[in-house]
């Protein structure tokens, strides 16, 4: 996870240096925080809506889970939140976007790219339709807004929200 977090960073890094891209604001503003929370809540509530009603997902959420979640401690799952909110949002809808257009059509394209990250096999193919449908969200959010700390306070708090209740499910299943 501190792996993929750093080359993100680096990825970013390097597309800011060689391309004239400017990185879109980080706007520090409680309305800005609170957005981020709604869409985070939003974004939980249809991943629980989706493993409930959706088999091919809850199978591929569950097996993606457990090889990123399972290892962890509860303290580590602050550090999931953060590093891959922060690192994934730079990266996706802090430079991709804007390189790309900022525009729906740039939102797509990231939004497919970010999917593209979340794949973890053949068998995963719902996970990367949900993580592109969220990084779709994510980047409609940055967007509509202007402002990346949107899809990073969303981001966290999605990750945060979905490796709490998996890891207290699991903790259900085997207690």
């Amino acid at each position: 996870m501190g792996i993929t977090a750093l080359v993100l960073l680096i990825a970013s890094r390097f597309w800011l240096a060689f391309d004239t891209v400017d990185m879109l604001p980080v706007s520090v503003r409680p309305s800005a925080v609170g957005l981020g929370v709604a869409l985070a809540l939003g974004i939980s509530l249809a991943s629980e809506g989706a493993y409930r009603l959706w088999p091919a997902y809850r199978t591929s959420a569950d097996t993606y889970l457990a090889l990123v979640i399972k290892p962890l401690t509860w303290v580590d799952l602050i550090w999931l939140g953060l590093l891959p909110g922060l690192s994934e949002e730079l990266l996706f809808r802090g430079v991709m976007l804007p390189a790309i257009g900022l525009n729906w059509f740039g939102v797509l394209v990231s939004s497919l790219c970010f999917g593209v990250l979340h794949y973890s096999g053949s068998q995963q193919w719902a996970y990367v339709v949900w993580a592109t449908v969220v990084g779709a969200a994510l980047g409609a959010s940055a967007l509509l807004t202007g402002n990346l700390l949107v899809p990073i306070v969303a981001h966290i708090v999605t990750n945060l929200i979905s490796s709490g209740t998996w890891k207290l499910k699991q903790l259900e299943v085997s207690g």
